[in-house]
């Protein structure tokens, strides 16, 4: 048999004692990931005390024996070293850079996105009533890519309606169809970004703003509540070592007719460890946060600033020429989409810390 045929019955072999090592923790009452099985036959097939054979397949007798042990280890609550697993996969799993998690979150809203976009760009509407069926679709794909206000709020909708009639009428649908579906895309975020520049400009002036919460302020207090957590969190951590750390310079120092056996010595370890690598991943969350306020803080400057200009821009103007105006909505849009990027990644990191 050839090394890819035998690295793919290896590969069968495994996947089979994953799955039925799932099962069996079921069937015990607890539940385990696949991923967290994955990883503890890994340990215990590399650990030399178990006496298995990486370079060859797995006879039947090591097969069940593999699950046994597996399954012995995964079912030990009281081991800190499996916490410590259970630990470093859940935050493998849940947890990545900011640049990462972001560009995964847009991928997934554009997704999402798409049944109605679709809808909209490859729309043949002629009849007024199809016409006025595609605006309103239109209407609804600014709300939803805007994430400002919920497309089935009455109140919402006519907001939306009257800025996004401000700068793309109805009777400008028919130049639209005629574009290409790239343009017509293209088109589609423009209107987003300068309706909800316009909606959060009414909104600072107190013409509007339904559906729109005040995002800076809502980051302003749960940034340093995170923190707080997370440092309540990281100090009770390294309490824990310290202690643990203390309790081994003791044994280490009692004479050998005094001290505790290995596998006491062995356990107060495997605490220690949960208890630094519990440390080491709550700093990599408070730096996330801290990032995270600092963004913010960007943000806010940049928000007012913008705000500011567009007041001196139209401020006791009749009218105001587009090429001046709508850059600036949709300058103000993005800070806006910032905030929201906060949002969702300040979420992530408070519920990577619970």
């Amino acid at each position: 048999m050839s090394g890819t045929a035998n690295r793919i019955q290896a590969e069968g072999v495994i996947k089979n004692i994953i799955r039925e090592i799932v099962q069996e923790c079921a069937s015990r009452g607890e539940g385990v990931s696949e991923t967290l099985v994955a990883f503890i036959v890994k340990a215990v097939v590399l650990e030399p005390q178990n006496d298995f054979q990486v370079d060859r397949v797995l006879a039947s007798d090591d097969v069940k024996r593999l699950i046994d042990l597996c399954v012995r280890r995964l079912l030990d609550n009281k081991s800190s070293s499996l916490d410590t697993i259970k630990m470093q996969v859940y935050f493998d799993m849940n947890y990545t850079t900011r640049d990462e998690f972001l560009t995964e979150h847009r991928r997934v809203l554009e997704t999402r996105l798409q049944p109605i976009l679709r809808e909209i760009t490859d729309n043949r509407a002629s009849s007024k009533d199809e016409l006025e069926s595609l605006y309103r679709k239109i209407v609804s794909s600014v709300l939803l890519r805007s994430g400002l206000g919920s497309p089935t709020d009455i109140s919402v909708v006519r907001e939306a309606t009257a800025a996004l009639q401000s700068v793309f009428p109805q009777t400008e649908l028919g130049n639209f169809l005629s574009l290409s579906k790239r343009d017509k895309d293209r088109q589609l975020i423009e209107l987003t970004q300068i309706v909800t520049g316009i909606r959060l400009f009414n909104k600072e002036c107190g013409k509007g703003g339904e559906g729109i919460d005040n995002l800076p302020a809502i980051l302003n207090e749960a940034i340093p509540a995170t923190l707080k957590e997370i440092q309540q969190q990281t100090d009770d951590a390294i309490d824990s070592s310290e202690k643990f750390i203390a309790v081994l310079d003791t044994m280490t120092t009692l004479s050998q007719k005094q001290l505790s056996k290995d596998a006491t010595k062995h356990k107060v370890q495997e605490s220690m460890i949960n208890s630094r690598q519990l440390e080491l991943y709550l700093n990599i969350l408070s730096n996330d946060v801290r990032q995270s306020a600092h963004e913010v803080e960007e943000l806010l400057s940049q928000f007012k600033a913008r705000l500011d200009q567009l007041k001196t821009t139209i401020q006791n103007k009749t009218a105001v020429p587009t090429a001046q105006v709508y850059p600036q909505f949709m300058h103000l849009a993005t800070i806006w989409f910032g905030f929201q990027d906060e949002m969702v990644l300040l979420s992530v990191l408070s519920n990577i810390c619970k």
